[in-house]
């Protein structure tokens, strides 16, 4: 019998059909997974098939188990380098998830102080404020407000950013040369919160990125995430100084 066609282990089909209830949205973070003489009873098997099953999906990471609460859906979290760009959607299916993007705005304005001072800008201008989430699977990852450089990226005008997210189609039309990180923490405004689905207040990370080329400013990005789905990571070398 070809591999295809061989019919899945028990186990293997119940640690399948959970995996596809997590990532498909169904069963999002925090979701209480049934427990596990919940699934004996609705697979007909034993407690240790279930417990095979379970312990692959841990594995994987995409669940853990509570002492005495049971099995639960975790929270993606996604380990970024400090020092690079990322696609969000790359970084967002890395985790297994679905990936959408839904544009909240595209404008074109003459670029006010607030703007200046965002792309560094030493003249009038006109920029594209872009703002947009990103979401992997039913929740919201990400919360993206962006500046384009109109005299830099002319062609953003005509860029359709509701089909192709403004991240990665800038890393494809425009060569960049350096980049700057500040990284913050924050508390999540009255309306950043309603967007990521968070309450007021809420621990935020907020990455403010600015990419420039030797003509100038290309653009800036405040990309802001709920604070339990983001971790940034730093591999660094030895200097040969103490401290």
């Amino acid at each position: 019998m070809a591999e295809e066609s061989r019919p899945l282990a028990l186990h293997a089909r119940i640690e399948r059909e959970v995996e596809d209830r997590i990532l498909s949205g169904e069963w999002p973070p925090g979701t209480r997974i049934p427990f596990e003489h919940e699934l004996t009873a609705h697979y007909g098997c034993s407690r240790m098939t279930v417990n095979k099953a379970l312990s692959q999906l841990v594995k994987k990471g995409l669940i853990e188990r509570r002492r005495k609460s049971g099995s639960y859906v975790r929270q993606p979290e996604v380990l970024s380098a400090v020092m690079e760009i990322h696609q969000l959607e790359r970084e967002v299916r890395a985790l297994g998830l679905a990936y959408a993007f839904r544009l909240i705005e595209a404008t074109e304005r003459s670029a006010g102080e607030a703007d200046r001072k965002r792309l560094l800008l030493s003249a009038p201008a006109a920029v594209m404020h872009i703002r947009g989430i990103h979401s992997a699977g039913s929740r919201p990852f990400c919360l993206e407000d962006r500046l384009i450089s109109l005299e830099e990226v002319p062609q953003a005008r005509a860029a359709d950013f509701s089909k192709y997210p403004p991240g990665s189609w800038l890393l494809e039309q425009v060569p960049w040369s350096a980049a700057e990180h500040r990284i913050n923490a924050v508390g999540a405004g009255r309306a950043e919160a309603e967007l990521l689905d968070l309450r007021e207040g809420a621990p935020c990370l907020v990455i403010a990125r600015r990419t420039w080329n030797a003509s100038g400013s290309i653009t800036q990005v405040n990309l802001t995430y709920p604070g339990d789905m983001h971790t940034l990571v730093a591999e660094f070398s030895p200097s040969g100084r103490a401290g």
